[in-house]
């Protein structure tokens, strides 16, 4: 695929995520496979409502000085691109219903038509300890991944990682989530102002 037109398909999902809160000014990431050994991804200074040339990088598999101006989370990216055929859109993102819900839970069971149909449940996903998070996440979200047979996983407290063959795809589920939780939430919320 055209690297140019893969970059603004990156973009426009950046700003429209950004829009919706699922990415913060400075958090958050995005990528798209390239080749077999190569993949883009934002920078670490990606601002996600203003994506553009500058702040998308393309990386080869194997490291390099380039590496040092990616995203943070460009090792977890390569994990799953590299283990992983059917990932060709990779996401991180932290959207607040579905972040908030994984605070208190340990399944996700949507009670709303299309998070039913679309997801079902998704088992949440406790990192256990986040001082040593970013050296075990590359191995363990991958591992997961293949592990569950699953093209999403939730972690508790940090957000979602997600991959997909279709940008579309990937984004819809993020959306879809996002609203079930927060359903969720407000439902949790009505029930407990009944019995107060």
């Amino acid at each position: 695929m055209n690297r140019d037109h893969l970059k603004e398909k990156l973009s426009a999902l950046a700003l429209s995520m950004f829009r919706k809160d699922f990415f913060g000014i400075y958090h958050g990431s995005i990528s798209a496979k390239t080749e077999s050994n190569r993949f883009i991804i934002n920078t670490k200074e990606a601002i996600f409502d203003a994506l553009n040339e500058n702040s998308l990088i393309e990386l080869y598999f194997k490291k390099d000085y380039r590496w040092n101006q990616a995203s943070i989370d460009a090792k977890i990216h390569h994990s799953i691109y590299s283990q992983i055929s059917d990932a060709k859109f990779i996401c991180f993102s932290m959207p607040p219903f579905t972040t908030a819900y994984s605070l208190n839970h340990n399944i996700i069971t949507p009670k709303d038509y299309f998070g039913y149909k679309e997801i079902g449940s998704i088992e949440i996903v406790d990192p256990k300890h986040f001082e040593d998070w970013y050296e075990r996440a590359s191995s363990e979200i991958a591992y997961y991944f293949q592990s569950h047979r699953t093209d999403i996983i939730v972690i508790r407290g940090y957000g979602i990682y997600t991959f997909n063959r279709d940008i579309h795809e990937m984004a819809k589920k993020i959306a879809i989530l996002e609203k079930s939780c927060r359903l969720l939430l407000l439902h949790n919320t009505q029930n407990d102002a009944i019995f107060d």
